[in-house]
């Protein structure tokens, strides 16, 4: 898809009420499934708050309570990928510092190690 019709979906889309904008989605769903190759494999996280989503909507729970589980369920899906984010950052440090440090002097035998 091209970036126009990208921004022109988005667009339209935030425009919309959100119980018309999730009509919307289960209709792309389904266009999906009829002639799409396969959608990008959404994250542990991303699939259990879709899972919530649902489930909200087909115990026709009201839309204002699902915006607002949806706001906190996305705040803490921030939060999570932030901390994942940190934590490629330190392996990836531990790693380059690993890689660049000397090699530790092995003691000439007899000689005790040098202290730390």
């Amino acid at each position: 898809m091209n970036e126009i019709m990208r921004k022109r979906l988005m667009r339209i889309l935030d425009n919309l009420p959100d119980e018309t904008a999730h009509q919307a989605l289960e209709y792309l769903e389904f266009l999906e499934t009829r002639h799409g190759t396969g959608s990008r494999v959404a994250s542990p996280l991303q699939r259990i708050a879709e899972g919530v989503e649902d489930t909200l909507r087909a115990t026709r729970v009201p839309a204002a309570a699902i915006k607002g589980t949806m706001n906190a369920v996305d705040a803490a899906s921030r939060v999570m990928d932030g901390l994942a984010a940190a934590g490629r950052a330190a392996v990836d440090e531990l790693r380059r510092t690993a890689t660049t440090a000397p090699p530790a002097a092995k003691p000439e035998s007899g000689e005790p190690p040098p202290p730390a």
